[in-house]
């Protein structure tokens, strides 16, 4: 990959951008942008298309699960940049959040899906999270519950309750993610939803959707019509 400086004018990301808009750049332009400088040996480029090839992880939604210390491996991104390219992730994180939180989560269930990714995908081990929700289906909060090998029995769905009326919830998504990569709905899945289903039935709290994700992928159980 040549220096930005050995590109033609209109192919440096900068000018790109002011001259084309920021949708015209590739991922890793716009980290170039972000970054600024690379060092000597590897230019700015060079060190964003590390950053999106992060070790188990990879492109954005990997680079969005990054955490200090996975960025500390890559050479060239000193303290500084590291805590700019943290403070957009995490900006990143909240615009998402903040939007599902003005509209009802159904409205947009491909958002719903990449919410979760953004949290899940990149995971190296299963997670479980919740989404409560309120009686508008607006995002309340999402808790990440439990960890493991998911199964009826190392989820509890005693706590998911607990959560939702400490939420005063009128409804949740459940979430989890497959670190395989795929994401089919296997055989337990589905017993856990009926389970967790009936569960928060008993309060008044509707299963709206269970959500499985893998880096890249995404499934919507409700979609899928196995609810």
């Amino acid at each position: 990959m040549p220096p930005i400086k050995d590109l033609p004018p209109d192919a440096q990301p900068r000018e790109k951008l002011a001259q084309r808009g920021a949708a015209a750049l590739s991922d890793a332009e716009l980290l170039a942008v972000l970054l600024r400088t690379g060092m000597v040996g590897k230019g700015v480029l060079q060190l964003a298309q590390e950053l999106l090839q992060l070790p188990g992880q990879g492109g954005l939604s990997g680079l969005l699960q990054a955490s200090q210390g996975d960025l500390k491996h890559i050479k060239g991104l000193g303290p500084a940049k590291r805590a700019e390219l943290l403070a957009v992730l995490e900006l990143a994180r909240r615009a998402m959040t903040e939007q599902l939180r003005q509209r009802p989560a159904l409205s947009s269930p491909e958002e719903v899906m990449r919410y979760v990714q953004l949290h899940l995908a990149a995971r190296p081990h299963e997670v479980f999270a919740v989404l409560f929700l309120d009686s508008q289906n607006r995002l309340i909060a999402l808790e990440e519950m439990f960890r493991g090998t998911l199964t009826q029995t190392s989820v509890y769905p005693r706590e998911v309750a607990l959560r939702a009326l400490h939420h005063h919830a009128g409804a949740v998504i459940l979430a989890h993610n497959h670190p395989s990569g795929q994401v089919a709905a296997s055989g337990a899945d589905r017993v856990l939803t009926r389970a967790l289903k009936a569960a928060l039935a008993l309060i008044d709290v509707a299963v709206l959707d269970h959500v499985i994700v893998a880096p890249g992928s995404a499934l919507s159980m409700a979609q899928e019509g196995l609810l």
